[in-house]
């Protein structure tokens, strides 16, 4: 697995180095000028967004004790630390660390590494849910002409847009929420017959290979173990409620750091659809996140899409896209690396042991077995 990585990481440093010797050749970056967007920002605008962040992981720490209410009461606030050091370690370790959150939740609380597997489901299933809705109706607000010129730089969606411009914009503007209720339509289905879909997707795609179709069945088992703690409409309604406010905060964010770069006039001019689609743009450049290397990936995605929607000099575009990678994703760092030394907490070693669990885990709940969970 280390080995894999390592060699993931080394292509992912090959290709950041080509697009950097291509980018030169073809884009005049002037690093002054760099410099002074930094030097001459509003460092206030950006104080306000770095607390905005601490202060969704507060919101994240209340709604994971709300999906384990029914397994086991803690406090809205008990859970902040366990959040602070997981996403950390996402940072500094990269996406293998995702495991972190649900086992360090599982030994603060004494409860089953199972419970906290299928919470962490649940809560990605609100945060994608959330996203597709606040970015769907931000994109109403959008110009096509702005939409059209973002869609330039995305392959796929710029061929499309070429031969059918309406399907095009369509797709950006409501393929999140159509995307959001399908797969509140598939999640309904696995509460009602969890283990029936299970078995279909492990004997069709087991065709095709068994372990696959063996790990498709425990995911969706996971799913529906997971789905039980939701047991009412309070429930989901609160979690909405507490998913669509942090998400909401985090837009705010984007929007303080941008509005902060007072030397470009079009990061100022920025409006609140914009930031969204911003969010969204940094949110998919950080699904493959890679320790040190991912960052810079990152910056370089958001700054194209940065001058891209708001026609900012690539200068300002890069200066916007590090400081809201800064504020967003690493500013958590210092918090956590203090927090986990009170703890008595090796980030490291936890990743691993997490990691370790989690295949455990799975290797232990053969296909037919429900995932277990204290009533």
């Amino acid at each position: 697995m280390k080995k894999n990585h390592w060699i993931l990481g080394l292509i992912v440093l090959a290709a950041l180095a080509a697009l950097f010797v291509w980018a030169r050749q073809r884009i005049h970056f002037d690093f002054g000028v760099f410099g002074a967007q930094v030097a001459r920002a509003d460092w206030s605008k950006i104080g306000i967004a770095t607390g905005c962040i601490y202060v969704a992981y507060i919101f994240r720490s209340a709604r994971w004790a709300l999906l384990l209410r029914h397994i086991r009461k803690v406090g809205a606030f008990s859970l902040v630390g366990t959040q602070v050091m997981g996403f950390t370690a996402v940072a500094l370790i990269g996406r293998v660390a995702d495991p972190v959150r649900p086992y360090l939740v599982a030994k603060k609380t004494g409860l089953p590494l199972s419970n906290q597997l299928a919470v962490y489901i649940v809560e990605r299933l609100f945060d994608a849910g959330s996203i597709g809705l606040i970015f769907s109706i931000a994109m109403i607000w959008i110009p096509s002409a702005d939409v059209l010129r973002a869609m330039a730089h995305s392959g796929m969606m710029a061929r499309l847009a070429v031969h059918h411009q309406e399907w095009a914009l369509f797709g950006v503007r409501f393929g999140g929420l159509v995307l959001t209720l399908l797969g509140a339509l598939f999640l309904f289905t696995i509460r009602l017959a969890g283990g029936a879909v299970a078995a279909f997707f492990e004997k069709g795609v087991g065709l095709v290979s068994k372990k696959l179709g063996h790990a498709v069945g425990s995911k969706v088992r996971a799913f529906h173990s997971g789905l039980d703690i939701i047991r009412s409409f309070s429930d989901f309604a609160v979690a909405v409620s507490l998913s669509l406010s942090m998400w909401a905060l985090i837009a705010f964010t984007y929007y303080e750091v941008c509005k902060a770069f007072v030397a470009s006039p079009q990061l100022v001019a920025i409006t609140a659809p914009k930031c969204v689609l911003l969010m969204v743009a940094s949110g998919g450049a950080s699904v493959l996140q890679l320790p040190v290397l991912g960052w810079f990936s990152q910056i370089g995605l958001v700054a194209v899409v940065v001058a891209a929607v708001l026609g900012a000099a690539p200068e300002a575009a890069t200066a916007s896209a590090a400081m809201l990678l800064v504020v967003t994703f690493l500013a958590i760092v210092p918090v956590g690396l203090i927090w986990a030394q009170f703890e008595h907490v090796s980030l490291r070693k936890v990743t691993a042991e997490s990691g370790e669990a989690e295949a455990e885990f799975g290797a232990a709940h053969p296909p037919g077995a429900e995932l277990g969970s204290e009533n």
